[in-house]
């Protein structure tokens, strides 16, 4: 299965799916790896695996995905040949230009047990509101925010004591299991949603 990743921050999930790869439990190759934020760490720990790297041009927007940075985001990730696009800590919504160019081919994994605290901050929704528990769940992108088909999901307690990094560090060491176990589940089940 060939990759594509889009992300904003440090890569943690894409490094996730690459150790998944190197240890042999995923069966795909990272063929491109774009981001919207210069700085993003995501792009460096690209680079130092030799993967093919490059920036999004949302045209000044800080939070709108521009329909046009949209159609040449698809070009690049169709000439690279991804086949299953993953958001690692992307913070642009998707719309119909790459759901269109990926039909069912783009994933997402998310800091809650989805429908519960979309967006921003989940794991600081969930402390806020006094839950018991949270989690992460892998879905398919469709149009709304984290609304999409869910492929899987794993809960995490919410400890005594918890503080927003706490509970989001453990988050994402499930996040880290679970994102290359959705990616294996798609690639075997063609099928989905």
């Amino acid at each position: 299965m060939v990759l594509g990743i889009l992300g904003s921050g440090s890569g943690s999930n894409m490094q996730a799916i690459l150790d998944a790869i190197d240890a042999g439990e995923l069966a795909a190759r990272i063929a491109l790896v774009l981001s919207d934020n210069p700085d993003a760490f995501i792009l460096e720990r690209a680079c130092r695996r030799g993967l093919a790297t490059g920036l999004i041009d949302c045209r000044g927007f800080r939070t709108k995905f521009p329909e046009a940075a949209q159609v040449e985001t698809a070009a690049r990730l169709q000439a690279a040949g991804v086949e299953l696009l993953c958001l690692a800590g992307f913070l642009r919504l998707v719309k119909r230009p790459l759901l269109e160019a990926f039909p069912q081919r783009i994933l997402n994994i998310h800091p809650s047990l989805l429908p519960a605290y979309p967006g921003l901050e989940s794991w600081r929704q969930a402390l806020d509101t006094g839950a018991a528990e949270t989690g992460c769940t892998v879905h398919f992108v469709d149009e709304g925010m984290d609304t999409g088909p869910i492929i899987l999901q794993e809960c995490v307690p919410i400890l005594p004591g918890d503080t927003a990094d706490s509970l989001h560090a453990r988050i994402q060491v499930v996040e880290h299991r679970l994102y290359p176990a959705a990616i294996r589940l798609v690639a075997h089940n063609s099928h989905l949603p």
